[in-house]
């Protein structure tokens, strides 16, 4: 017996790769690190912007990372090796590594990342989508 999804649609021609997206996406259920995404309304004819803000207290500039690879956003942190003379009496503070990844639409860019007060933001140019309306000719055979 197959599985129907939403995608299995015969008017949804060519969204395979977006389904395989959002099941992985659905699999992965780490919370860390808490993020927000907030929408930055550009003036009178800009671009839509997004902002990504992740909660990264005691890391630094060089225990993070952010890439893109192919239409996806990821941004790792690992922190560096910590000084052995330290002695704590509770640690609270959670020194673990994380990779947080955020898929991202046709076009979409990063424009900007900055780390202040504990707080990642990444800032996205969303651009406005091209309205394109192409004829296509009807060859006739007989």
């Amino acid at each position: 017996m197959s599985r129907m999804t939403p995608f299995s649609s015969p008017l949804l021609l060519g969204f395979d790769a977006m389904e395989k997206t959002l099941e992985r996406l659905a699999k992965t259920g780490d919370s860390y690190p808490p993020y927000n995404i907030e929408r930055l309304r550009g003036a009178d004819g800009e671009c839509e912007r997004l902002r990504i803000t992740l909660a990264v207290a005691g890391f630094c500039d060089a225990d993070l990372e952010v890439t893109t690879e192919e239409n996806q956003l990821v941004v790792r942190g690992r922190q560096g090796e910590e000084n052995a003379s330290r002695e704590f009496l509770h640690r609270g503070i959670a020194a673990r590594q994380f990779q947080r990844t955020f898929v991202l639409a046709d076009g979409m860019k990063v424009v900007a990342a900055e780390l202040k007060n504990g707080l990642l933001s990444i800032d996205l140019d969303r651009p406005e989508p091209e309205r394109l309306v192409r004829k296509i000719n009807i060859s006739v055979k007989d």
